[in-house]
């Protein structure tokens, strides 16, 4: 499937030419079929000689119109470039041309209309004319083909010469992130809200829960139809009416758009490479009303240009756009650019970062994926493939890297180890990130949720105070002379266990879990605190904590007065 826009002149036939192609009048407004005058985007579809099918926008050439003529050609792959024979090359005409190379659009044919109401001299000068008009862009070397559709004449030719194009024409790439952008919305009988564009990027299907952005309102896919017929699903690059449930047809307009939310950046501030067009008498610069026209929509901007203060007719230069909405944009979208107050278009270009992070007075965009990631130091390689439309393989964990983050965290983590000595630091301390380099780097080793050199000897294997500790499991010894740093060390690791400021060997829990599971297996209704101290030959300043312990660890349980046996009670 191919869209295919019209283009040119107002009043030189392009609806006319449309309906020719297709059976069908693009204009549907009762205002356009009484003033003969498209206002509107109009929509048709048919098959070429070739079986081929394509799908038509056709926009309206007068100056007035011109931001409904920016909506509808964003995404479309080709253009039927019209000029009449009885009128040569005009104003739109001039203007029209320079949008689809701002667009990026290169490929098209040239049709030459109304050649029924021109002589032949007429004919051949204004063929020079165009011929002349086009040279150095990418109508360049199109075909011009002479047509007059009231009177049948050409039409032929112009099916064969649109099938020769789309031979050569790129199809659309699926991406597996549909985007769709809304260039009609209305409410249909029965059926209720209906929008309809061109879907770029992916696949949607009935039933996909979609997001409609700007407004982020969650709507789901009732039905698709597609030349005139209903679908399961539909590819990119094909025209679709999408009917959706879960919103009203007021609450959506043109320019808004249909995504899969978790797939996209929602932006509002870009970069972007800007061709000022050189028929311009002026510098483009911050001053002035700015509007966007991105996708299928028009946006007031504020513009700043990056390095310089202005860009010269003919020139091109970056620029930072400040969008009033947030909009799911990629590096490589289009955009043109305009001056309200003016009225008059000043260039356009594409997108190139979609997240600046650089100060504008220092940035210096491009679509380099590297530099995105040096920016940051470090992206989640989803984020970075939301940012740049670009899958990468990770660096280190499930991030992309840059060369310098990488060394600096390396060599950061390299010194918390050396710095720590033999007991090493808890890896807790530690973000994300920090543990995956942690676990690329040679030579350390992590133990016990610590991390400390490989090769370092266990300074606590066989620490004095674990002896002492255990020589007197039931009335321990303070830990008067222990490093405060072994002695936290050793409680971390569960060597020793602390209560209320007294030490015991976990090997002396144990062994008063049990003394005290023999004392309940002869009063299995409960033994008291003096029972078990008694039974453990201690005082009370240890016998407490020391039950407290057993508490804690669902050894015991305390009924009133009493211990009775605790689901963890040894047997």
């Amino acid at each position: 499937m191919h869209v295919i826009a019209t283009a040119g002149h107002v009043d030189h036939g392009k609806s006319t030419l449309v309906k020719a192609l297709t059976g069908t009048d693009p204009d549907r407004l009762a205002e356009e079929k009484e003033r003969g005058l498209t206002i509107d985007l109009g929509f048709a579809s048919a098959k070429l000689l070739s079986g081929r099918g394509v799908a038509f926008i056709d926009v309206p050439g007068h100056v007035r119109f011109l931001k409904n003529m920016l909506a509808g050609v964003g995404s479309v792959d080709a253009c039927i470039f019209v000029v009449a024979a009885t009128e040569g090359w005009k104003p739109q005409s001039e203007e029209h041309l320079r949008i689809l190379s701002l667009l990026g659009i290169d490929h098209g044919v040239i049709a030459l209309t109304k050649v029924g109401q021109a002589d032949e001299e007429l004919r051949e000068l204004a063929a020079l004319e165009i011929t002349e008009r086009v040279t150095g862009t990418f109508l360049e070397d199109a075909p011009i083909v002479e047509i007059d559709a009231l009177d049948g004449i050409g039409v032929d030719d112009l099916q064969a010469a649109l099938d020769t194009l789309l031979d050569s024409t790129p199809t659309a790439t699926d991406h597996k992130r549909p985007r769709l952008w809304i260039d009609r919305v209305f409410a249909a009988k029965g059926s209720g809200t209906v929008v309809t564009g061109t879907l770029t990027g992916g696949m949607i299907r009935v039933d996909d829960e979609l997001s409609a952005l700007p407004g982020h309102l969650p709507v789901r896919v009732r039905a698709l139809q597609s030349l005139h017929a209903e679908r399961t699903k539909v590819g990119p690059g094909n025209r679709v009416a999408v009917n959706l449930t879960g919103v009203s047809h007021d609450q959506l307009r043109r320019g808004d758009v249909l995504v899969i939310a978790d797939q996209w950046h929602i932006t509002s501030r870009v970069d972007g490479r800007l061709q000022v067009l050189d028929a311009l008498d002026h510098a483009v610069t911050r001053r002035g009303a700015h509007v966007a026209y991105i996708g299928s929509g028009e946006h007031p901007v504020r513009v700043r240009v990056l390095g310089p203060s202005e860009i010269a007719p003919g020139s091109t230069g970056a620029v930072r756009l400040h969008l009033p909405v947030g909009l799911p944009l990629l590096p490589g979208d289009r955009f043109i650019l305009r001056e309200s107050g003016r009225g008059e278009t000043l260039g356009g270009g594409e997108i190139l970062d979609i997240d600046p992070r650089v100060a504008a007075a220092k940035a210096v965009p491009d679509r380099s994926i590297d530099r995105v990631i040096a920016d940051r130091g470090r992206v989640d390689i989803d984020h970075l493939f939301r940012l740049t439309g670009e899958r990468r393989d990770p660096d280190v964990g499930r991030w992309a890297v840059d060369t310098s983050e990488l060394e600096r965290t390396t060599a950061a983590l390299r010194s918390m180890v050396d710095q720590a000595g033999p007991l090493g630091f808890d890896v807790a301390s530690l973000d994300e990130f920090q543990r995956a380099v942690l676990d690329t780097l040679d030579g350390v080793a992590i133990e016990g949720g610590n991390v400390r050199v490989a090769d370092a000897v266990d300074p606590l294997a066989d620490h004095s105070f674990l002896a002492a500790l255990a020589a007197s499991p039931f009335a321990p010894p303070d830990p008067d002379g222990v490093d405060r740093a072994e002695l936290r060390e050793l409680v971390r690791r569960g060597d020793v266990i602390e209560e209320d400021g007294i030490y015991f060997a976990a090997s002396a829990v144990d062994a008063a879990a049990r003394v005290v599971a023999e004392l309940l297996e002869a009063a299995p209704d409960g033994v008291t605190v003096a029972e078990i101290r008694d039974g453990w030959g201690t005082t009370r300043k240890f016998a407490i904590p020391l039950v407290t312990i057993l508490d804690n660890q669902g050894i015991t349980r305390r009924r009133d007065d009493l211990r009775i046996a605790g689901p963890r009670l040894p047997t």
